[in-house]
């Protein structure tokens, strides 16, 4: 696979995708003012990882709010999260290359946004006496997300999927930490739920454009196999932030009712 062009924001999103370096997950530097002249689609299939993360198999279990371990054991699951997604937003901007430029533009400024969620997470570890890499590590984003074959694939699972499903994750978690006597770890939760309605409004408008309207059928048969909507929707769902974030009524109702088939039916 040939290499983007230096100084161009293709590369940019290359070389953050494929870097081993801490520092450069977190502040990779200004991107670049320039396209590629008519680039080729290009799927990385893994992204680099700094050597302090130790990847696993299965997720470690969040147990335990109640103890500073605990909470910093998801606040570091969290923070993993928002890496990859910063990740798959840079990684869609290579493989989608004929989307509108207003697309690619939006995928780099969410990239941003979820670096700079980061940023507030190890901030968090930091204060309950973490940091990122005291913990095991899932790519579970990498391991589905990539097979999205089309643009509208990509933010079904993204923005209309995993990052709709946070806006019940968050007001949870903000939930759990509140009842921990953790305030400002409640209040950072509440600061990324309410940031992620304008992602997952972002992930309507695209899905709208590409498969000319939203419905919880398209949507369904736009989600790269093997996912379903069970993993990506909390209870109860957070209608209010779904709605700001432009998701209709019957969609609404539609995935909160949805139930997956029983064997042999």
């Amino acid at each position: 696979m040939k290499e983007p062009e230096a100084g161009t924001i293709e590369r940019w999103a290359w070389d953050y995708v494929q870097c081993d370096s801490m520092a450069q997950k977190f502040e990779p530097g200004p991107v670049p003012a320039r396209w590629e002249v008519a680039p080729p689609a290009r799927r990385l299939l893994a992204p680099g990882r700094p050597s302090q993360l130790r990847i696993v198999r299965k997720a470690e279990k969040t147990r335990g709010m109640s103890a500073p371990s605990g909470r910093a054991r998801a606040l570091h699951t969290f923070l993993h999260h928002e890496l990859q997604a910063a990740e798959l937003m840079a990684w869609a901007v290579l493989a989608f290359p004929d989307t509108p430029e207003a697309f690619r533009a939006g995928l780099l400024r969410i990239a941003q946004d979820e670096m700079r969620h980061m940023r507030l997470y190890q901030q968090e570890l930091a204060r309950l006496g973490h940091t990122y890499g005291d913990f095991g590590v899932r790519d579970w984003f990498w391991e589905r997300i990539p097979g999205s074959v089309d643009p509208a694939a990509f933010v079904a699972v993204m923005g209309l999927g995993v990052e709709s499903a946070n806006l019940e994750h968050t007001a949870r978690y903000a939930a759990m930490f509140r009842e921990a006597g953790d305030e400002e770890g409640a209040r950072v939760q509440e600061i990324i739920g309410r940031e992620e309605i304008a992602h997952v409004r972002f992930g309507v408008r695209w899905f709208e454009f590409f498969r000319a309207g939203l419905s919880f059928e398209t949507w369904c048969r736009s989600l790269p196999p093997p996912l379903t909507p069970l993993l990506m929707r909390g209870k109860p769902l957070h209608r209010e932030a779904r709605r700001r974030a432009g998701q209709p009524e019957p969609f609404l109702d539609e995935l909160d009712a949805w139930q997956p088939a029983l064997p042999g039916s």
